[in-house]
């Protein structure tokens, strides 16, 4: 038998909750926070110019709001992991329903060539919008601008398309690390056995604990580790800094094992106000502890530094828990709006950072205050961006690219 191809058989139905089906059938409330994680994204790199103190974006508005830097704080703590979480999950389902060939063959189509494809247009773009923005916001002429470093291994900017980057390299590790697995475990029990043994622990602070310590280790650890922005985001250089290896590693690895039991999920509709809670609490304790400290740079060290990790690592599983949770107990429908913001997001989230910092440019001496500028730039870029989604990508070739055939119903991600 070719244990590289094989596909393994369904497992016994788990436990039917509010909406759930069983382990081979598609939660729908799943590909709403994987598009809702993107969104995300998308909000958080709008508020970015709005920080007050140092300089942390390209531009930096004339208004500035502490709620819109709580706000970004806050989303960036988990958007990604849930994202992560999210692509392992819709991995699995692929590689289980139809092999690892029609996997790989797909995957080079979702996720390796809009990479490539949209990469040089999109850094182009963001090229002239951070020009335009040093130029409006220093008075230096947009062809004095110094040039941008050589292109290295090193120094290589995968812009916001790091996260197709790194899907590639987990998927490599997954299908790699498959082959061995395989063939000492060829009937699937300890496969089996495993995903059980995680799915109970989704009941129990516990599983939290476990994730979190790895996540604490790594960032407590990195070098130059600036505490406000969490996981260090890993879009220069073709190989990814240590925190987010293990962060967005573990998130994979977990929704690819989650997918197996389905009813593992459950506990989490049933969990997901205490999870919230407890993100909350932790979320606040850490913003206690950078209160009044510099955003640019490493602040803390020994026991504040110990804690703040340790506060922070937890805030990122039980958010992540929780809004998994809470999309599951509410928002497991089928419904036309849910279904729209999981089809476009990814098309939204390719292309957003130009148009963004575009506005973030052209807004930059108004008099607004901050709060108004934020709500006008998501308020004007999203609908501008869904009416392209809806007449350049929908129905053409782009979206059976980015999305698959819109009437085929598979389990693609």
């Amino acid at each position: 038998m070719n244990w590289f191809t094989h596909i393994e058989p369904a497992h016994t139905q788990p436990r039917e909750g509010r909406g759930m089906s069983s382990t081979t059938s598609r939660i729908h409330a799943l590909d709403l926070v994987r598009g809702l994680a993107l969104i995300m994204g998308i909000a958080f790199h709008a508020g970015l110019s709005f920080y007050p103190g140092q300089q942390v974006w390209v531009v930096m508005d004339s208004q500035r709001a502490e709620g819109i830097a709580w706000t970004g704080y806050w989303l960036h703590m988990f958007r990604m992991t849930t994202f992560f979480l999210m692509a392992g999950y819709f991995g699995h389902m692929v590689y289980h329903r139809r092999g690892a060939g029609y996997f790989i063959r797909s995957r080079l189509k979702r996720i390796a060539l809009p990479m490539v494809a949209f990469w040089f247009p999109l850094l182009v773009a963001m090229g002239t919008a951070m020009g335009w923005g040093f130029s409006k916001q220093y008075g230096i002429p947009m062809d004095q601008l110094p040039p941008p470093p050589p292109l290295t291994a090193e120094t290589f900017p995968l812009t916001h398309l790091w996260f197709l980057y790194l899907l590639l390299v987990f998927y490599v590790v997954m299908l790699v690390a498959r082959l061995p697995l395989a063939l000492l475990d060829r009937n699937g029990t300890l496969r089996q056995s495993v995903s059980s043994l995680i799915s109970k622990l989704l009941g129990s602070p516990l599983l939290v604990l476990l994730l979190s310590l790895p996540v604490a280790a790594s960032l407590f650890m990195h070098e130059g580790w600036v505490e406000w922005f969490g996981v260090p985001t890993p879009d220069i250089g073709f190989v990814p800094n240590t925190p987010a290896l293990v962060t967005y590693g573990l998130a994979f690895w977990l929704g690819w094992v989650l997918q197996r039991e389905n009813h593992g999920l459950i506990r989490l509709s049933k969990l997901y106000l205490p999870y919230l809670a407890v993100a909350l609490a932790l979320t606040v304790g850490a913003l206690y502890i950078l209160h009044g400290m510099e955003r640019t740079s490493p602040q803390l060290d020994g026991n504040d530094k110990l804690i703040y990790t340790g506060l922070y690592a937890l805030a990122i599983w039980f958010w992540t828990f929780g809004f998994i949770g809470l999309a599951l107990r509410f928002f497991n429908r089928r419904g036309p709006v849910a279904r729209y913001i999981a089809d476009s997001s990814y098309w939204l989230y390719l292309i957003h950072l130009p148009i963004i910092m575009a506005m973030q440019v052209w807004m930059l001496d108004w008099s607004w205050p901050a709060y108004a500028k934020y709500a006008f730039i998501l308020g004007t870029s999203i609908p501008v961006m869904l009416l392209s989604y809806q007449i350049m990508v929908r129905h053409t070739i782009i979206g059976n690219l980015l999305n698959g055939p819109r009437k085929k119903k598979e389990a693609s991600s």
